[in-house]
């Protein structure tokens, strides 16, 4: 029965790899072509520009977020090495708004604070009271 079996005394022989083919010469360029243009890349984005520019925009509607993104965006990219003038910007505009904000709010709070005041002392019973320096009479007062 070994009879009809294949002589496998012989060791097979490793298989050649298969030689690459030989890369395609380029046409040759036709005469009084001028080769294509080299392009520059376009140049990398600045880290922290938009955010910047969002900062610079909520700075006028919402001072304190825009003041706050403005810095993130600024410190982005100073650790970049770039300039970022919409940052500066956004932190000016949203410092003095925030200031003027909080201004704002402290005067309304103390005009508010006057005026209730002023009310009380009427329902207590004076007849008139004095509002910003000014005597005002307890009947003129609506509350």
């Amino acid at each position: 029965m070994s009879e009809n079996l294949p002589d496998n005394s012989q060791p097979a022989q490793p298989a050649q790899p298969a030689q690459p083919a030989q890369p395609a010469q380029p046409a040759p360029a036709a005469p009084g072509v001028p080769a294509a243009p080299a392009y520059n890349a376009a140049p990398a984005a600045v880290p922290g520009k938009t955010l910047g520019i969002v900062g610079l925009i909520l700075a006028f509607l919402l001072p304190l977020i825009g003041l706050i993104l403005s810095i993130v965006a600024l410190v982005q990219s100073r650790k970049a090495g770039a300039k970022n003038v919409p940052a500066v910007i956004g932190i000016v505009i949203g410092a003095l708004a925030t200031i003027g904000w909080i201004l704002g709010i402290i005067i309304i709070i103390g005009l508010a604070s006057a005026g209730i005041d002023a009310a009380q002392q009427c329902l207590d019973g004076a007849t008139s009271v004095m509002i910003a320096g000014q005597e005002v009479l307890c009947s003129e007062i609506n509350y």
